[in-house]
């Protein structure tokens, strides 16, 4: 049993009550329900219709997400999250570089490194070396004057922390962002990579070994042992292709907004929706949401 989810931009609430009765009548599912007017809507269906992906597409054009979800242990009880272009809307890496004047580069090396045409590690070492002699004051700049959170996130934690879920961000990017972000959104816990200083500038180097695609696996086992629970009590949520691994393994993996690369790898994809599409794809009404 599948529970097909459909969700708008909240800010456009564009979703057409007409499209969600027309697909269950068309895949004979069962009764349209409505988790916020306009906005989100799922109903279930026995199994995957074949045509489910040629109706994916036609959903696309019209603005609005169509997921495909498991009937069965919707709500999770543990929240694994990437931070860079998932819970905030930059890259920091990115935004450093730009403060030490190598900008376009280092952007160009990360577009890369997240569509998964280089190496993950060797792209973060290459991208640091580029910040040798940065002030480290420069951090507090960059998270005042160029972070912005991604739309949805607090409310998201908040709901599913108030539902006994845990949060853990676990990042490729760094604990100097990592911390004030964790701390912003009410997350449990973060871990990321930690740049290296020699006095009051940066080094040029980070610490090894590099949080990567493995570890990020990693810690998804590790915390869901500790919380007691498997990795199919966890959602997980990444844009890039050091998160696949993390995605796969949860028992719902989310791509937000993500690389073409890696949306082509998943079966939940979140192009239009904020933050708060995690929590309708696990059933929650937004009457419930904190």
């Amino acid at each position: 049993m599948f529970v097909i989810t459909l969700i708008a931009d909240p800010q456009r609430r564009n979703l057409d009550p007409a499209l969600p009765t027309s697909l269950r009548n068309a895949w004979g599912g069962g009764d349209v329900t409505w988790l916020s007017p306009d906005e989100a809507a799922e109903f279930p269906v026995e199994r995957l219709p074949g045509n489910f992906w040629t109706a994916w597409e036609d959903c696309r054009e019209l603005g609005v997400d169509m997921v495909p979800v498991p009937a069965e242990n919707r709500r999770k009880r543990l929240l694994l999250a990437d931070m860079d272009s998932t819970l905030i809307q930059q890259e920091c890496i990115d935004e450093l570089a730009a403060e030490a004047g190598f900008g376009e580069q280092v952007s160009a090396i990360t577009a890369r490194a997240m569509n998964g045409e280089l190496d993950f590690e060797q792209a973060i070492d290459e991208r640091v070396g580029l910040l040798a002699g940065l002030p480290v004051d420069v951090i507090t700049k960059v998270l005042a004057e160029r972070i912005t959170y991604m739309p949805g996130g607090k409310t998201l934690v908040a709901t599913m922390k108030a539902s006994g879920a845990y949060c853990a961000l676990v990042s490729g990017g760094f604990t100097e962002f990592t911390g004030p972000v964790a701390t912003h959104l009410g997350m449990d816990e973060h871990r990321a990579n930690v740049l290296l200083r020699d006095g009051a500038v940066l080094s040029g180097a980070v610490q090894h070994p590099i949080l990567g695609r493995a570890a990020k696996v990693e810690a998804l086992d590790q915390i869901s042992a500790k919380q007691g629970i498997t990795v199919q009590d966890a959602i997980a949520v990444g844009d890039g292709a050091n998160d696949l691994g993390m995605l796969g393994r949860a028992g719902m993996g989310v791509a937000l907004h993500a690389k073409p690369a890696v949306a082509a790898q998943c079966d939940i994809r979140i192009n239009y929706g904020d933050l708060t599409a995690l929590l309708y794809l696990q059933g929650y009404n937004r009457d419930e949401f904190s």
